[in-house]
């Protein structure tokens, strides 16, 4: 680097060549220098919040007295801009870095000073201006909080509604559907193809009404607490006062959380929300793979229904399409699955007042969100509501399934079923013609009670109302 490519910086350790074009200062270079250890930086929406909590900050400062008009304006307005996407290439501090991630705090109060002292003509201080009445230590608890909130509401709850929808959608406009059903991966008795992705839609509904369980505890901030839950250094009013600006500013009901010892020594509201994203990732996992047995073959298969084709499957087995979709599926769910057992450990390394790995709560937790969004909607769009349900299949799968003779159980009892079942496994007829040769009841009759789709509606069947029992 040569000497015109950058300038000297000087904090509280000295001075630092930083490079000229960059917006941030010595303490974020020092960072870089100090943390070359994964190239993966904080999510664009964690640095989006940090520059929201910085502008709503600053609007209460100037609000009780404590910061210049000027300033307080300069720095609401570089927030704006940040908020909006600009200088996202001025965030490049590593996930892996200090565990109060005090260097991405600082990393976003030095790019808003630059862009501050730009605007109001004098120079603002990332620490005593841009900071002020705030904390390393409690920005980025509440910025977790607040960036998680809103990638939920904004992003993964619409996403996973759109999912649910669409998979009721698919079951209503096949109710005639009929298909075996299958316990142990194993023929069993039929089910309508409506009932089995009923199924699919409330898991993913749940996974919902999970979120929106969890949202309570994300709405309580520790913005205020400061260094270590005291709030030194912040204005009594602050607290309250930057809680409602912020829910002015999002639309969701920030607060100040009832002790802020608990916001920063702690991150269990992130171990709860991280956990109800597993379990939309196991579901998730689960709708998947039942798709991929489904679609399998199409020949040797089950071949149930047809995927959209939407890339060639094989570079040397011309004609092959896979389950592109539903594979990708399954890799979400379990990257969200590992960022849970990472967060897990990270949530327990809250020692005395404060958590030490929030930057990678941060990163897996906001990614975990992302991942699930995404993939929601692709599976909703590109696997689930273009589909082909392979009747004809269906129905000869049906056909030959010795497992329908439980019907028969409370006319013939179970064991005589059983020696019909296992004459059609054996034989390889279909049950109805063997049923008819060892049960002693009609054609008719045993059409009646063997039909699959009345199958499908429970009951007692063969017993006439009233007799069974």
């Amino acid at each position: 680097m040569s000497q015109d490519d950058y300038r000297i910086e000087k904090d509280s350790m000295g001075e630092l060549r930083v490079p000229v074009s960059a917006l941030y200062a010595a303490q974020t270079q020092r960072a870089i220098d100090n943390f070359p250890v994964s190239g993966l930086a904080l999510p664009p929406a964690f640095i989006r919040a940090i520059a929201r909590i910085k502008q709503c900050a600053a609007r209460v400062n100037v609000a009780l007295g404590h910061l210049d008009a000027g300033k307080g304006e300069a720095i609401m307005a570089a927030a704006e801009e940040i908020i909006g996407g600009a200088y996202a290439d001025q965030f490049p501090v590593d996930v892996f870095q200090t565990g109060s991630g005090t260097s991405t705090n600082m990393n976003v109060n030095e790019v808003l000073a630059t862009l501050a002292s730009r605007r109001a003509g004098t120079p603002v201080s990332a620490n005593d201006d841009v900071n002020m009445g705030q904390s390393s230590n409690d920005v980025i608890p509440t910025a977790i909080h607040v960036s998680a909130a809103l990638a939920v509401n904004e992003h993964l709850i619409p996403a996973l509604e759109h999912l649910a929808a669409t998979i009721r959608y698919k079951g209503l406009a096949h109710p005639k559907a009929v298909k075996t059903g299958r316990t142990h991966l194993m023929d069993a008795m039929p089910v309508r193809l409506e009932q089995e992705l009923s199924g699919w839609a409330l898991q993913v509904a749940n996974g919902v009404d999970r979120l929106r369980a969890s949202l309570p505890r994300l709405y309580k901030l520790g913005q205020g607490g400061t260094a270590v839950g005291t709030g030194i250094n912040a204005d009594p009013a602050f607290a309250s006062s930057f809680a409602e600006a912020l829910a002015d500013a999002t639309g969701l009901p920030f607060r100040p959380n009832d002790s802020f010892f608990e916001s920063l020594s702690c991150q269990d509201a992130a171990v709860e929300l991280s956990g109800q994203l597993k379990t939309i990732a196991v579901g998730i996992m689960k709708i998947a793979n039942d798709l991929r047995w489904m679609n399998s073959g199409p020949l040797a298969g089950l071949g149930e229904i047809e995927l959209p084709t939407l890339q060639p499957g094989s570079s040397i087995m011309p004609g092959k399409v896979n389950p592109v979709i539903p594979e990708a599926a399954c890799m979400v769910a379990a990257q969200v699955i590992g960022n849970d057992a990472a967060i897990t450990v990270a949530g327990q390394s809250g020692s005395f007042q404060l958590n030490v790995m929030l930057p990678v709560i941060a990163y897996n937790l906001l990614q975990s969100i992302e991942l699930l969004a995404n993939i929601a909607r692709l599976l909703a769009d590109k696997a689930i509501a273009e589909f082909r349900v392979r009747e004809d299949n269906l129905r000869r799968a049906l056909a030959t399934n010795p497992i329908l003779v439980t019907a028969l159980n409370p006319v013939i009892g179970y064991l005589k079923a059983a020696e019909i079942a296992k004459t059609a496994y054996r034989t390889g007829r279909p049950i109805l013609e063997v049923a008819i040769e060892m049960s002693g009841l009609d054609r008719a009759e045993l059409e009646r009670l063997l039909d699959p789709a009345a199958l499908t509606t429970g009951g007692i069947h063969g017993v006439p109302a009233g007799a069974a029992g």
